[in-house]
């Protein structure tokens, strides 16, 4: 089995509190086969220096997250817990994440249709909606120098 591209997600929450209206929106990317969950945990910073963490396959009764652990295609381990430390290092005490890995499966169509015509997929780079608008806002001030 070939992957598509592999994203990290870590969707924070300062309150710790988990709302299921992103559980909806991740089951409709999942059924129209945007992206499928490879990977996941939660962690819930218990302490300055102390993070409680579990696997998706290993919530318990909690309905919102049991519910995200359901739309998991299957579990990796593909974080470790050196990720873990890093990608929650900026969680509050009392806070909570999600973090999720993504496999990007509309990709997968496109990556064998270039294979097919003698191609390869060489890179997928992703680019944080806040860095592009970040370029965008200053393009548009350099512009608005100019005239």
């Amino acid at each position: 089995m070939t992957l598509g591209p592999i994203e990290i997600v870590v969707i924070g929450f300062e309150s710790g509190t988990f709302k299921g209206e992103i559980v909806q929106e991740l089951g409709a990317l999942v059924d129209a086969g945007t992206i499928s969950i490879v990977d996941g945990l939660f962690v819930r910073r218990t302490g300055e220096d102390e993070l409680d963490y579990l696997e998706l396959d290993q919530v318990g009764d909690d309905s919102e997250v049991s519910r995200l652990a359901d739309l998991a295609d299957r579990i990796d381990g593909l974080v470790s817990e050196e990720d873990v430390d890093e990608l929650a290092a900026g969680l509050p005490v009392g806070g909570a994440a999600a973090i999720l890995v993504f496999e990007h499966t509309w990709v997968k169509p496109l990556r064998d249709a270039v294979f097919a015509a003698g191609g390869e997929l060489a890179e997928s780079i992703r680019v944080p909606g806040p860095v592009v608008s970040e370029v965008l806002a200053e393009i548009e001030a350099l512009e608005n120098e100019e005239n």
